[in-house]
């Protein structure tokens, strides 16, 4: 079965679930999970206009869940009730989960990710090299790139509804600081750093303080750059307030290797990770 007749059978049984009767249906919605979850399609891939959402696979995943019963799953000492089996082949694939690490079926790791006592849900796509570092959370279908560091508790949020909305996008070489959050489809580019604790929506200001001017992003942190959390004033009825937002205070250097870079940024900005 090729990607067009996957995609014209998933539309059409995301638009009348009663199809999910037939196995004609069914079968293509499991075979498209089964393809995220080997790697060889993505909900989110960068073309030459930025990234594009493949909103069907997506509406796979949902059609998988309501295809799939509850069931009670035994990992001794752990046990689980749940849709969704854990993802297998670990060992054949070159992927490190430490106990109690999840990687849950329909997600996809490449070669050389390290998984700790963090999460990675179905639908997400990690890359090689990439640390997925203790009770970090990569969100449902979250698109995290290769050699990327998630330190401690880094949650990426996730998103299925609608299909057709951005995932959580995290570009090959950044690194993002322990206890951040990136959600609602921000894109976070290559190489940039996230310090400690900064809070990233599709509304939140990343603001570029590091020229005369400031310059603010939204939805987007731009490559290489390096941000800790900040807060602006904001008038209310009530009185003014500051409000949360982050502050772009400079860049890795583009000249030395990302190890170097990463190490250096750390240094001359102070930044908390």
């Amino acid at each position: 079965m090729n990607l067009d007749d996957l995609k014209s059978r998933v539309n059409a049984a995301f638009a009348d679930r009663e199809k999910l009767k037939e196995p004609f249906y069914a079968m293509a919605v499991k075979e498209t999970v089964s393809l995220l979850d080997r790697g060889v399609l993505r909900v989110a891939q960068k073309g030459a206009g930025g990234w594009e959402v493949n909103a069907w696979a997506k509406e796979a995943i949902l059609l998988f869940f309501a295809l799939s019963e509850m069931k009670t799953m035994e990992l001794p000492p752990f046990e689980f009730f749940d849709k969704i089996p854990l993802k297998k082949g670990l060992a054949e694939a070159g992927v490190r989960v430490v106990p109690p690490g999840t990687v849950r079926y329909g997600a996809f790791c490449e070669r050389g990710v390290v998984v700790m006592p963090g999460y990675v849900n179905i639908g997400a796509w990690v890359g090689a090299g990439t640390m997925v570092d203790t009770w970090a959370t990569v969100g449902s279908c979250a698109q995290v790139g290769r050699n990327v560091h998630l330190s401690g508790g880094v949650g990426l949020g996730g998103v299925l509804e609608p299909a057709g909305a951005q995932p959580v996008i995290i570009e090959d070489g950044a690194f993002i600081g322990s206890r951040c959050v990136v959600v609602e489809g921000v894109v976070v580019e290559e190489e940039a750093v996230l310090g400690a604790n900064v809070v990233l929506t599709s509304s939140t200001q990343i603001i570029d303080v590091s020229g005369p001017t400031e310059v603010v992003h939204k939805g987007r942190v731009p490559a290489r750059s390096v941000v800790i959390p900040g807060t602006r004033a904001k008038k209310f009825p009530a009185g003014e307030y500051q409000v949360p937002c982050a502050l772009i205070i400079g860049k890795r250097s583009a000249t030395t290797d990302q190890k170097t870079s990463l190490n250096q940024a750390l240094r001359d900005f102070a930044v908390p990770v």
